[in-house]
């Protein structure tokens, strides 16, 4: 996630030389009023949950669900983010944004779902035994997320596999959904993602 490692790097980042790389990859300085971009990593540690247990393909059983802790959209977020990865006016100038269909300044898709993995990275249930997926089924939009929205994650096992002609790995099916501080769902993606399967059903 090289968005995250931008948008939620180290706190040691000095606002000059934040700006001076926005305007490297973008071609745009930063208004010299903009507040100082969130460095923040929405979960620096793993949730109590990764210390329970070791999840390998086997314990991701359909119908479990978890959910992630919830983290707030700041406006410097939304337009620090926009301006490297997704330079539309509704999500970097608040003026032309509230000139647009939305009536105000609104975070890139993008963001809300690089955020809503990281939540759910974050609590350590994934590693170590993901190793990726394929891509997705379904990444579906449902309402903006604005600066001020405190976003949360419900991950849910659809459909469990073990891999046939890699006996190492289960395939798993996961849905997940994102809603606000007022429970209105903004987003929903689904899709499958490989897992090592316990060590010792790994086979020769």
């Amino acid at each position: 996630m090289q968005a995250l490692a931008h948008v939620f790097g180290h706190q040691t980042h000095h606002r000059g030389q934040t700006h001076a790389l926005l305007t490297r990859l973008t071609g745009d300085a930063l208004a010299p009023d903009l507040p100082a971009p969130d460095l923040i990593d929405p979960l620096r540690e793993p949730t109590d949950m990764s210390a329970q247990k070791t999840w390998w393909a086997e314990d991701f059983i359909p119908g479990l669900t978890f959910e992630t802790p919830g983290f707030t959209m700041t406006e410097a977020a939304i337009i620090n983010y926009a301006m490297m990865y997704d330079p539309q006016p509704f999500h970097t100038d608040v003026t032309a944004a509230e000139a647009s269909i939305y009536g105000g300044l609104i975070a890139s898709g993008f963001h809300t779902l690089s955020t809503a993995f990281r939540l759910w990275q974050g609590m350590g249930i994934i590693n170590p035994a993901s190793q990726g997926a394929p891509g997705m089924d379904e990444l579906v939009w449902k309402a903006p997320v604005r600066p001020g929205d405190t976003i949360r994650g419900v991950v849910k096992v659809t459909s469990q596999r073990m891999s046939e002609s890699r006996p190492t790995l289960g395939i798993i099916g996961w849905r997940t959904e994102v809603f606000n501080q007022r429970d209105e769902l903004v987003m929903s993606f689904a899709g499958p993602a490989m897992y090592l399967r316990r060590p010792e059903n790994r086979g020769a």
